[in-house]
């Protein structure tokens, strides 16, 4: 099993910073893709910003050149750094990995808990 542990969420005034990261632990052979997605009550769980093994990115539009997302494959650890936060960035942030345990296995997608963002006008 492998266990994602997001930290870093709060709450920030528009136009403040936060930094959020995602560790994960557990049965880990390698990893492929990290990143992070966002979800409000009643909609659909969206892609904010992703990252390849080999540190390839990908940002939803809303964030781009405001949001910028790297990671630690040492430390099998992944961060999103938030800048120019608005309202609209208020949500839950879930961190995901696409994870393989054995050299022969095959990639799983795990999820972390979740952590609140909330960014006041």
């Amino acid at each position: 099993q492998v266990q994602l542990v997001e930290s870093g969420g709060g709450l920030v005034q528009a136009g403040g910073s936060l930094r959020l990261s995602c560790a994960a632990s557990g049965s880990i052979f390698r990893i492929n893709t990290m990143g992070f997605y966002r979800q409000a009550p009643g909609n659909q769980r969206e892609l904010v910003a992703l990252i390849t093994s080999g540190g390839t990115t990908n940002y939803v539009d809303s964030v781009k050149g405001r949001f910028t997302i790297s990671r630690d494959n040492a430390k099998n650890t992944v961060y999103l750094q938030m800048n120019s936060l608005k309202p609209e960035d208020t949500d839950v942030y879930y961190c995901n990995a696409v994870v393989s345990s054995f050299p022969a296995g095959g990639f799983k997608n795990y999820w972390g808990l979740g952590t609140q963002v909330t960014v006041s006008s």
